[in-house]
């Protein structure tokens, strides 16, 4: 991806060092003002195109304000980019994100490139999600616990219990990437979780690695320690947790530490798998590769496997126990 002339003569540099024939896509600024070639210097590299052998093989923009259905700078980056990539002639044309896909026929252009939909976030803010969900988020329950009327739950005493209340203590908290904002106090009714197929409420702030969840309506035993919760998942959506947060479905996703075991369902791999390596057990740390070493490549990197259309999907669940020692 080349986003400005100094990185597109760096580019050509490496090219007549190394002899890689392989394309490049040119990304043209059209409203975003964040990265991408002014409409200036991307009508200066027009001869280059008319020339022949130029390299190129994509020129694309990003949208700024896709979400906002009526958003007046969608129609200006639309028409900006129509008109500097009718100049590109024979080379094909990318404009449309998640969102930019639903804006109409006319933002597709040759090709798109969905990111956070094919992950279940709502690409259509201000309609029904069209896209199905594909992330679970799961944590362990590591105690159960009574409070009386009156008791308060959690840092700052901001959450009292109105009547005698029964928690489930979930490992996991913001540390993990379940924001602080998610929780509930006095005035304030905080994010919800799944536990044995009901909604619970949060009780009181999250902590780095905790949470406590009012579990007081569900039959007794139905949550015991050991027990998983859905953190996400079972109809709890990234949206509704981003709303909770007060933030939005990508900052969710991308938030979801390190300490979380993934495991994927699903999906296609069209073309030969990378080696796997032996899972690591949950109460196994884990362990960091080897640095790589820097050197200049002779030839572009081995790409990762292609996946189908059809995105995996995958259930986080938590890698870090606190269980106490006998």
């Amino acid at each position: 991806m080349i986003g400005d002339l100094n990185e597109l003569a760096e580019w050509d540099v490496f090219c007549r060092r190394t002899g890689w024939a392989g394309g490049a896509a040119i990304h043209i600024d059209t409203g975003l003002n964040r990265l991408g070639l002014t409409l200036v210097e991307a009508q200066g590299i027009v001869p280059r195109i008319v020339a022949g052998d130029h390299g190129i093989t994509l020129v694309m923009s990003h949208l700024a304000c896709a979400e906002t259905l009526n958003h007046q700078l969608n129609a200006k980056q639309v028409a900006t980019f129509r008109e500097i990539a009718s100049l590109f002639s024979g080379v094909p044309a990318s404009l449309a994100n998640s969102s930019g896909i639903f804006l109409g026929n006319h933002f597709v252009f040759d090709l798109v490139r969905p990111g956070a939909a094919v992950y279940g976030v709502n690409p259509t803010p201000e309609a029904d999600n069209p896209m199905q969900a594909v992330v679970d988020l799961k944590a362990r329950i590591v105690r159960i616990r009574d409070v009386e009327r009156g008791d308060s739950v959690g840092y700052g005493a901001t959450w009292t219990a109105r009547r005698p209340t029964r928690l489930a203590i979930v490992s996991a908290g913001y540390a993990d990437g379940y924001f602080r904002a998610a929780g509930s106090n006095d005035g304030t009714r905080g994010a919800e979780v799944m536990v044995a197929g009901k909604r619970c409420p949060v009780a009181g702030r999250i902590s780095m690695d905790l949470l406590a969840v009012d579990v007081t309506d569900l039959p007794n035993n139905a949550a015991r320690r050991g027990h998983m919760v859905t953190l996400l998942g079972e109809g709890i959506t990234v949206d509704e947790l981003a709303h909770h947060f007060g933030t939005t479905g990508y900052e969710v996703l991308t938030s979801l530490g390190r300490r979380y075991a993934r495991e994927y369902k699903g999906g296609t791999v069209t073309s030969e798998p990378a080696q796997e390596s032996t899972p690591v057990q949950a109460s196994t740390p884990v362990q960091e590769s080897a640095p790589v070493q820097e050197s200049a490549p002779s030839k572009p990197p081995r790409l990762p496997p292609r996946l189908s259309p059809t995105p995996p999907r995958y259930r986080l669940l938590p890698r870090h126990h606190r269980f106490s020692s006998p």
